[in-house]
């Protein structure tokens, strides 16, 4: 069995584990809270995180970005909530997940298994998962009939394992071939969102309300005229007041129709700033619930990395400036966190012919 890397938060526990797995060196401790790098060149990582808190999970990410190859399996064991915690690793790109209790023999062969023969993570079909994921925010985005909660958690899910599967900017770079503009940017918000919520760590019930969220942010859209939605210049002052009129108008669609509050709010709050200057209600601070806020971050990257007919895309560090310049604007918190979204965004997109 060749080298393994121990990810821990407490290094006396990982020194059992270490001992239970190995006696003749070849397991090595990394104090996940610690200020070094773990080294590369392992042939398996193994997580003991005591909790995938936010903070745990953001020094995970940023230990396998340091120690992880593209074919080193990576053995997570869960404490507590198994459900939970299987949904985080997933999100972490776990190959094994094992409960922390797991007995001995049944961990001593797992890791035997994955370290001397390495696995390498399957990655889907981005092009059909994304294929799918437009067909079903077709269905959704109707002006007809509001959108069943079960479609959209359908896309929500194909949105989430796609991102899980693949890098954002190979998301953004098949999203941004379609044909529809409305379509593109809803699932360019969604796949900003899915990877927002894996960066954050986020628990299952507040990432899928933020996928969820993206697909529904500009429903209301849909009642809008396609000549102001598709139209290949700026919009006249008339034209904005229309537009500006679609946060209400997708609140009104789905209010009725078996919704959460949380979800209403992110469609009908998504353009409300901090600092009371955004619309439709000129809310302020802690009128804006924390998931509506993350909305408000990925739609305005999302728009500003998009080309249109008469703006060239901007790079994705530059939209990146332009969300900090916002200052009071946005949050100052989730902004920062967004830096890792940003980072990953290599400009996906040409400009329209």
């Amino acid at each position: 069995m060749r080298r393994i890397l121990i990810l821990t938060d407490e290094i006396g526990r990982g020194e059992r584990l270490a001992r239970d797995l190995a006696s003749d060196g070849r397991v090595s401790l990394h104090d996940l809270y610690g200020d070094e790098l773990p080294p590369p060149g392992a042939a398996l990582i193994v997580s003991d995180v005591s909790a995938l808190t936010s903070e745990s999970v953001r020094r995970l990410r940023r230990a396998l970005a340091a120690a992880r190859g593209p074919d080193t399996p990576f053995l997570v064991l869960i404490h507590g909530n198994l459900s939970r915690g299987e949904i985080q690793a997933t999100a972490l790109g776990a190959t094994r997940v094992l409960p922390a209790s797991a007995a001995r023999t049944l961990l001593a062969n797992a890791v035997s298994a994955l370290a001397d023969s390495p696995i390498q993570p399957v990655r889907g079909d981005l092009q059909q998962h994304a294929t799918a994921a437009r067909d079903v925010f077709a269905a959704i985005f109707r002006p007809d009939e509001p959108p069943a909660s079960a479609t959209v958690s359908s896309g929500a899910d194909l949105v989430n394992r796609a991102i899980r599967e693949a890098k954002i900017r190979d998301w953004l770079l098949v999203v941004a071939n379609f044909d529809d503009a409305t379509h593109r940017h809803c699932l360019s918000v969604a796949g900003l969102a899915a990877d927002f919520a894996r960066t954050l760590g986020l628990n299952e019930n507040d990432a899928r309300y933020l996928i969820k969220g993206a697909l529904l942010h500009d429903i209301g859209k849909a009642k809008i005229s396609r000549a102001i939605l598709n139209k290949p210049a700026p919009l006249t002052l008339a034209e904005r007041r229309e537009m500006d009129r679609h946060p209400v108008i997708g609140h009104a669609m789905l209010v009725n129709e078996g919704y959460d509050a949380l979800t209403l709010a992110v469609v009908r709050s998504h353009h409300e700033y901090l600092d009371g200057s955004g619309y439709p209600d000129g809310l302020r601070g802690q009128e804006i619930p924390d998931l509506v806020r993350l909305i408000t971050i990925t739609d305005i990257f999302a728009a500003l990395i998009e080309a249109r007919p008469y703006k060239a895309p901007k790079p994705a560090q530059e939209a990146y400036a332009i969300l900090k310049a916002m200052g009071g604007k946005l949050d100052a918190d989730f902004v920062r966190a967004f830096a890792a979204v940003a980072a990953a965004c290599e400009l996906p997109y040409r400009a329209s012919a």
